[in-house]
């Protein structure tokens, strides 16, 4: 069925005072596949900007209806807000001293150019608040070429006008990265989450003219493969080349377009820009069996009693992108492999964080048979499967276009408008 847009619908909301029929109905439309042919028009996706909330705050800059049950319930004027909460099955909106109940309900601006906000965040579109198992979901659902707007700033920062080429690469993939996963928390009434879990989602306040201008000069264009959507995975910075992906998955099956790809660029790299294109961490003795007696049973699956003493901790093994794909740490009664998908984790840092990437070389002190320091060397930020974002960033410096950066990096794959 054809879809409304946002601002379809206030313009009913405003020119004829209806309920927001068309939403619940829109709402209740199965979604068709999106990964393996063109689309007819646009889709929309939902968002989910907050999962098992205590508490929220919603209002907008200008005039805000507020819709249930396919009716306007009531309407926040401009710049104020209501406080929502969950109590059992019911969303509990509260305003002023007044507080009502609903199933689920949904916020719609009725200005041009204003927004809805969500704890004071800005979004376009239409905001929908449901009770979850543990608190409240929030949710936003737009069109996605507008979502867009608020990825590609936020995934790759401000850029300069001669780093547009990035921004427009990131855009294809981040397209292409939605529809393919669209419908991926079903289940749970959205498609995508707002975090890195995903891709970054910020909203208005992540959208720039530059990343405006990325947006609509792609507009419908995605990666495929062999007439399917690709898998688009992109990562800050691969530190020399890029990873296959059974470097750093276990689930994901090797594609011929996910393959390593070397960032060599003349005596350098093009991503060797990257704040994280070098590093080093370090752990005392008793740090490192710490982490390890916690990490190795939560990660590997082997009792963290094996870990009495760590008598050293070497790469055993490389993939064809130099990555490590197997540690052996070893402790008093033999060694524990550790393998690529893992390896980060295992390894976590002092400061509680995953290791930076798999690229990496040991160096191990060693006193009365145990190790006392162990200091990783390490370059590149990030699992190092597809896409280098910094890379793209030295790609487009170098005048490299956005079609050569993604067909680069996704070796295979073509270039092609969805919709």
């Amino acid at each position: 069925m054809r879809r409304v847009t946002p601002d379809t619908l206030s313009r009913h909301l405003l020119g004829l005072g209806i309920a927001l029929l068309l939403l619940v109905t829109l709402q209740a439309c199965p979604r068709p596949s999106a990964t393996t042919a063109p689309l007819a028009g646009q889709p929309d996706l939902r968002i989910g900007l907050e999962v098992d909330a205590g508490r929220v705050r919603i209002g907008g800059q200008g005039a805000v209806a507020v819709v249930a049950g396919g009716q306007v319930a009531t309407r926040l004027t401009g710049g104020s807000e209501a406080t929502l909460t969950r109590d059992g099955r019911d969303v509990v909106l509260t305003i002023g001293a007044e507080a009502r109940r609903f199933e689920r309900i949904s916020f719609v601006s009725l200005a041009q150019q204003s927004f809805v906000h969500v704890n004071g965040a800005h979004y376009r579109g239409v905001v929908d608040v449901y009770p979850g198992d543990r608190g409240l979901t929030v949710v936003n659902e737009l069109p996605i070429e507008q979502y867009l707007l608020g990825v590609v700033n936020a995934e790759m920062g401000r850029r300069s006008a001669s780093e547009q080429a990035a921004l427009e690469a990131q855009a294809i993939v981040a397209r292409t990265y939605a529809l393919r996963n669209r419908g991926k928390f079903g289940a749970e009434g959205f498609d995508l989450r707002s975090s890195v879990a995903d891709q970054a989602y910020g909203g208005i306040a992540r959208e720039t003219a530059a990343g405006r201008a990325a947006v609509d000069g792609t507009a419908g264009m995605v990666l495929t493969y062999r007439g399917d959507l690709a898998a688009p995975f992109f990562h800050s910075t691969c530190g020399s080349s890029t990873a296959a992906a059974d470097e750093a998955f276990r689930s994901v099956p090797s594609r011929p377009y996910l393959r390593p790809v070397s960032d060599r660029h003349g005596d350098g790299y093009y991503c060797d820009i990257s704040p994280r294109f070098q590093w080093s961490v370090e752990w005392d003795g008793e740090t490192l069996a710490r982490i390890l007696r916690r990490t190795v049973p939560a990660i590997v699956g082997i009792d963290g009693t094996r870990v009495d003493v760590v008598r050293g901790v070497r790469v055993h093994r490389r993939g064809p992108s130099g990555r490590a794909t197997e540690l052996r740490i070893e402790v008093g009664s033999g060694e524990i492999p550790v393998f690529g998908p893992d390896l980060r984790a295992v390894l976590e840092t002092p400061d509680g964080r995953p290791l930076g990437s798999t690229v990496f070389e040991t160096e191990v002190g060693l006193a009365a048979g145990a190790v006392s320091r162990l200091t990783v060397r390490g370059r590149g930020w990030g699992h190092g499967v597809g896409m280098c974002q910094w890379g793209a960033v030295g790609r487009a410096r170098a005048g490299q276009s956005a079609t050569k950066i993604v067909t680069t990096y996704f070796p295979g794959a073509r270039l092609e408008r969805w919709y």
